[in-house]
């Protein structure tokens, strides 16, 4: 099978396995994590990806995905749905991802997150995200990324 066949079925795999939870979210079934295949060490797909993003919004979001790669040795990543994803095992907790004129850190279970300094934005039922510009509470954002994954640890651990 050639590679980018190996990728598309990959990619439509994963995209049925989120299709499940989002319907299992639905349903309320909310204890179910979402889960991604494929998750590595150090995925060279986001590597190419963040090289790809030059200047100022490209730095930011090496940035900060290098502080979710930092939470811990069980941090795991993946490149899915055109960011990339920071996840504990195959449970993701952040993602990053460069837009025209802002970089999103984005949450997968945000709208549980205490945010005392009031970076989140957002309106559905889990995810949030922070919007990265030129001016943001790094230290906040820096505590943001910290409680993301500590919180998404105490879900998989309590099951």
């Amino acid at each position: 099978m050639e590679r980018s066949q190996l990728v598309r079925r990959l990619r439509s795999f994963a995209t049925l396995r989120m299709t499940t939870f989002l319907g299992l979210w639905r349903n309320g079934m909310s204890e179910e994590l979402l889960r991604f295949d494929g998750t590595l060490k150090r995925d060279p797909a986001i590597d190419a990806w963040l090289k790809r993003h030059k200047g100022e919004l490209g730095a930011m979001a090496r940035r900060w995905f290098e502080v979710m790669r930092g939470c811990g040795d069980e941090v795991r990543e993946v490149f899915h749905d055109g960011c990339a994803n920071a996840c504990l095992g195959d449970v993701p907790f952040g993602y990053v991802n460069v837009f025209t004129a802002h970089v999103n850190v984005g949450f997968f279970y945000g709208a549980a997150l205490a945010d005392p300094a009031g970076l989140l934005v957002g309106s559905g039922k889990r995810m949030r995200h922070v919007k990265v510009g030129v001016e943001v509470d790094e230290g906040a954002l820096r505590q943001l990324i910290e409680v993301a994954w500590a919180d998404v640890k105490r879900r998989v651990e309590n099951g």
